[in-house]
């Protein structure tokens, strides 16, 4: 998740003229959608539907396009260079407080991985133990969920270390704690320590973001919400078949666009994913949905921590009606 750059008038008004161009009649919805990162099993429910022929079936002739460390998928989507992209809660908040009107329409992981990462046997059992101790956090992410702790639990910024993306200082020393992830921390990390490490993730703590976004331009989603509806929908049917260890033509795409991906990574990240769902959230709804509470909660908790200015119109962030049940 990086914070996109301001765009020049000319690129905006450049894309609105590209997006008004109709398509053909009966001809297939062509949309080209920016990952966050390199094929991964957070991604199941999309290659799923890519293999499986789920967004062919809703006529749709989807690419989905690997991000990566270069990638800035909120600027390829709001230059226009992509239909819709991969972000969270901050990605079109953050893409509003540049006036680049965009909204995200569902959340694929409604529990958001992030966590915070510590040694057993180091008295680290809740984020409460973990109050003036130094931590590992990426520059990015000060910006983001490092907000959420100064304000909700006290956290400061003394107590900042940067995080260099090297498992090798953590590793090193007992008393090392670094931010991380649900979906891979014990298996990752695990298989250099003798015990597996302690992991906290932030979406227990009341943490809301919600990640594995799908969002866009505000103006191209108006103009083409059956396309986006019928998107959503063939995602969704990809991740229940991820969820009911259905999605082997998913499984094999991602594992074929990713080597290092490895098959033990993924069938962890899956048993993860289920067992604390990440996808369902824990009220069990819709796959995909999203609810005006948390968002506003959400918004608040990053109004408080000066992220976002108390008057920025949070509601235009998002659009509830692409779910069924909203």
């Amino acid at each position: 998740m990086r914070n996109p750059r301001r765009l020049p008038a000319l690129i905006l008004a450049a894309a609105s003229a590209a997006f008004a161009t109709a398509p053909a009649a009966r001809a297939a919805e062509a949309i080209t959608f920016g990952l966050n990162w390199l094929a991964e099993t957070e991604h199941c429910g999309f290659y799923q539907a890519k293999a499986a022929g789920l967004y062919d079936e809703a006529g749709l002739d989807v690419t989905l396009v690997p991000g990566g460390p270069d990638a800035n998928v909120p600027l390829l989507v709001a230059s226009g260079k992509y239909q819709l992209g991969m972000g969270s809660s901050f990605t079109t908040l953050n893409l509003l407080a540049q006036d680049i009107p965009a909204k995200t329409v569902a959340a694929f992981l409604k529990k958001d991985p992030q966590t915070l990462v510590a040694h057993p046997g180091q008295g680290v059992e809740t984020l409460e133990d973990l109050k003036g101790r130094t931590i590992m956090i990426a520059k990015f992410s000060q910006q983001e969920f490092w907000q959420f702790l100064k304000t909700r639990y006290g956290f400061s910024d003394e107590q900042l270390k940067p995080y260099t993306y090297s498992a090798a200082p953590f590793l090193a020393d007992p008393k090392a704690v670094q931010q991380g992830y649900i979906t891979e921390d014990a298996y990752l990390l695990g298989k250099e320590m003798p015990e597996p490490p302690v992991s906290l993730l932030l979406a227990d703590y009341g943490y809301q973001n919600y990640a594995s976004t799908v969002f866009g331009r505000s103006d191209w989603i108006d103009a083409h919400k059956d396309a986006v509806r019928a998107f959503v929908e063939a995602t969704a049917k990809g991740y229940q078949a991820c969820l009911d260890g259905k999605a082997s033509a998913g499984e094999e795409a991602i594992l074929t666009a990713n080597p290092d991906h490895t098959k033990g990574l993924y069938d962890f990240k899956l048993k993860q994913m289920k067992e604390r769902n990440m996808v369902t959230g824990e009220d069990g709804g819709p796959i995909g949905q999203m609810t005006d509470e948390r968002w506003k909660d959400f918004f608040d908790t990053m109004v408080a921590s000066g992220v976002y200015a108390k008057d920025l119109d949070y509601k235009a962030a998002y659009d509830l009606s692409f779910v069924d049940g909203e």
